[in-house]
């Protein structure tokens, strides 16, 4: 059995009385940061795709490498277009390939092919729409200034400059930005590793048939779903019935395994309360939380490993996610916090006094949320159904249709 090590002071917040909502993210914030990876790994730019920069990426090049014509046209000496309308003879083509030009004649013009480079002497590019060709000469209708759909080299970035900052939720746009530069590895920061443990006697495989009484383990597949979305890996999940004995089994390997534990169920007032009776002992704080859903939950500290629990309702385990780890995980893996804007009520509402609602929602028109289903933590389809959630303060209990309110994005 793992004992807790070193002991962990709760605050005042968590003694003796029931912490608001943002009083125990606090709290976790307070316990887990510490415990999230700041070492780093070096990958191969086809496996870096979500991977967050650990460092500072540097342009080992000038980007465009060369200067290059940005339309097809014909590549000349804008001098030599000063009276127009101009007729000038043209003296070739220069096609997007490999190889260095001849250089512009004065009097001349090249044909040009977008992405080629642009021969020496010549400092502009009238687009093909723009002129009229017969006989091996173009005629040119007006004047135009040097660098007129010319990219110069280094327009987009010099070498040594900064071409991607540490600290970025690396996608598709980025991994380009380091192809045209050559760069075909990147230092990333490794990944979080969570296991998740799912408790509960009556819980299944998603596969198999209930007999009455049991429950498909929907909190296993969003947990790790909701872990992976965020930036982190799943490096164990189990699922395991109520007993102490299976359960600190599970959580040993866990330990061993992963930078967090999260486990659902198993912290409530009843009987078979397995992580309760598990990590009381071991000095968790095991309490209630002034917010609906989610009101039972739990955190340790075990071999410097936080071991976090929520309630077992799969809603309560899904929002209680997102409120308490994901934003962390989110802020470790760069990428943007949740959504938060404000709108209007498209039906009246009604709330607990005392506890901090995340009502399930549905965005609405340009500035409106509708409520999709009602408080209760089993409601799953009411969840699926919801692509925002309004907050709202405890101390409300009811609100009119029309009324502003704070909605997050799912």
């Amino acid at each position: 059995m793992t004992e807790t090590a070193p002991a962990v002071a709760w605050p005042a917040t968590h003694l003796g009385r029931v912490p608001a909502l943002v009083e125990h993210a606090a709290l976790l914030r307070r316990v887990i940061e510490p415990a999230l990876p700041d070492e780093v790994e070096t990958l191969p730019l086809e496996a870096a795709l979500h991977r967050t920069t650990a460092t500072t990426v540097t342009s080992p090049v000038d980007l465009p490498l060369f200067r290059n014509s940005q339309m097809d046209g014909f590549a000349v000496r804008a001098a030599d277009l000063g009276g127009a309308p101009v007729m000038l003879p043209v003296a070739g083509v220069v096609a997007a390939a490999a190889g260095e030009p001849d250089p512009l004649a004065p009097g001349t013009a090249v044909r040009i092919m977008t992405g080629a480079v642009v021969p020496e002497g010549a400092d502009a590019v009238v687009p093909v729409e723009r002129v009229e060709t017969s006989d091996g000469r173009v005629s040119f209708a007006a004047a135009v200034a040097p660098g007129t759909f010319v990219r110069d080299r280094g327009s987009d970035v010099r070498a040594g400059d900064t071409l991607l900052p540490a600290g970025l939720h690396l996608q598709a746009r980025h991994l380009g930005a380091l192809a045209a530069a050559g760069v075909t590895e990147v230092t990333v920061r490794r990944r979080p590793r969570i296991a998740v443990l799912t408790t509960g006697s009556e819980l299944i495989d998603v596969a198999a048939v209930p007999r009455p009484g049991e429950v498909h383990d929907a909190n296993a597949v969003a947990l790790a779903a909701a872990i992976v979305a965020v930036g982190a890996e799943v490096v164990l999940r189990a699922r395991v019935i109520d007993d102490v004995a299976a359960f600190d089994a599970q959580l040993d390997a866990a330990l061993a395994a992963a930078d967090l534990v999260i486990a659902s169920g198993g912290i409530s007032q009843g009987d078979f309360e397995v992580v309760r009776e598990a990590l009381e002992p071991r000095g968790a704080w095991v309490g209630t939380v002034a917010m609906q859903p989610g009101g039972p939950q739990s955190v340790a500290v075990l071999d410097g490993v936080p071991v976090v629990g929520f309630p077992g309702n799969p809603v309560s385990t899904q929002l209680s996610f997102e409120v308490f780890v994901a934003p962390l995980l989110r802020e470790h893996a760069g990428m943007p916090a949740a959504v938060r804007e404000v709108r209007r009520l498209a039906d009246a509402i009604e709330s607990p006094r005392g506890r901090q609602q995340l009502l399930r929602a549905r965005l609405v028109d340009d500035d409106g949320v509708a409520p999709v289903s009602g408080p209760g933590s089993h409601l799953v389809a009411g969840l699926a159904a919801a692509d925002a959630l309004i907050d709202v303060p405890a101390e409300v209990t009811a609100l009119p249709a029309g009324t502003e309110v704070e909605v997050v994005r799912l």
